[in-house]
């Protein structure tokens, strides 16, 4: 049985991570959209919400498949295709700095929530009209 001598491995593949890279903002151009992503379907794609106000399938592109990972509530930039207008690519994703950016600049709309991770599901069981009284542990 040889032993490990080689320098080689996943991890060192991977290489280290040098934090956050500024990068150069990238402004929707025309066959763009700016989207949320609403909900992972696994397999490379994903639910988006278009801040155009419809809800599409998107793809995630190989160049960013293993190396960027998108999550639930993200802001990402989307290349609309021509011939189906419920699909589209996933081009490029934000992060929060660079998502106030875009809402300051006023490409994404005041109503945009940048920093939620599940979108919608915060927050929706605030008004549940339930009472629990205060029950003294000794007599039960």
């Amino acid at each position: 049985m040889p032993k490990n001598k080689g320098k080689g491995g996943k991890n060192r593949r991977r290489g280290k991570n040098e934090g956050e890279i500024k990068r150069e903002l990238i402004f929707k151009e025309d066959g763009q959209e700016y989207a949320q992503v609403t909900r992972m379907l696994g397999n490379g794609r994903l639910e988006a919400q278009c801040f155009d106000g419809t809800s599409r399938l998107c793809h995630i592109r190989g160049k960013l498949r293993k190396k960027v990972w998108v999550n639930q509530g993200d802001i990402i930039l989307i290349s609309l295709r021509d011939f189906q207008d419920g699909k589209a690519d996933v081009i490029v994703k934000y992060n929060s700095d660079e998502a106030r950016q875009l809402k300051s600049y006023g490409e994404l709309p005041e109503t945009a929530k940048i920093n939620e991770s599940a979108v919608g599901e915060e927050g929706e069981h605030d008004d549940i009209p339930y009472e629990f009284d205060d029950v003294d542990l000794d007599e039960i």
